[in-house]
């Protein structure tokens, strides 16, 4: 397992964290950039920081988005 970046991951998981806010607020919008950039986030976050290497299940866990962020909150919390 490599060292975690976590003042990178904090950074990125605020961004994800944004995003993910904006998506709520625009409802019936359409909201595809919106849902592909969450996406791409949450995949590149994954490979970036090697989320699996501190979270066996987050891989499965990736397409819950609320999930997937408390998932990142606790890596963060465990590496700090």
């Amino acid at each position: 397992m490599g060292k975690l970046n976590v003042q990178k991951l904090k950074e990125t998981l605020k961004y994800l964290e944004t995003k993910q806010r904006e998506l709520k607020r625009q409802d019936q919008n359409d909201t595809r950039s919106l849902e592909s950039m969450i996406k791409y986030l949450k995949k590149d976050m994954l490979e970036q920081h090697s989320l699996s290497d501190h979270h066996q299940l987050i891989k499965q866990e990736i397409k819950d988005t609320e999930s997937f962020i408390e998932n990142v909150k606790n890596i963060i919390k465990i590496n700090s």
